[in-house]
């Protein structure tokens, strides 16, 4: 996570090896430097019970792995095969970049990287289940 930047709203939380941290009253710009630090912005956050589609669970999958609550050794190879799962279904060039971005990320270690593209996947997925016939 070397080079990460968080600009924080006032009082947003972030949880940072697993404490969670508020924001003061005023806006503020973190620079993470510590390259291995699990970070997760908590608005961002999927909670357990959100995890209700596939691209949420793949998402859910990588959170976990990200803010250290799944050993990334383990886990690994289960996500990359979730991921793979969704280039069955996402055809398009676009979520295709967004899937080969999240197995490089994943396959490099970079867990943050891997959650915000699979992430860019959240409103294709809501586009396809708000079409689906009833």
């Amino acid at each position: 996570m070397s080079g990460l930047v968080l600009k924080l709203a006032p009082k947003e939380r972030v949880l940072v090896n697993g404490a969670v941290i508020e924001n003061g009253d005023r806006r503020s710009r973190l620079s993470i430097v510590t390259p291995d630090a699990k970070i997760l912005r908590l608005r961002d956050a999927i909670h357990p019970e959100e995890a209700n589609t596939p691209v949420r669970r793949v998402c859910y999958a990588a959170q976990l792995i990200l803010t250290g609550d799944s050993d990334p050794e383990t886990a690994r190879f289960a996500l990359l095969r979730r991921i793979e799962e969704l280039s069955q279904i996402f055809t398009d060039p676009d979520s295709r970049a967004c899937l080969a971005q999240a197995t490089e990320s994943l396959i490099q270690e970079h867990h943050y990287k891997c959650l915000k593209a699979l992430r860019t996947l959240l409103p294709r997925e809501d586009r396809l289940f708000a079409a689906r016939p009833s």
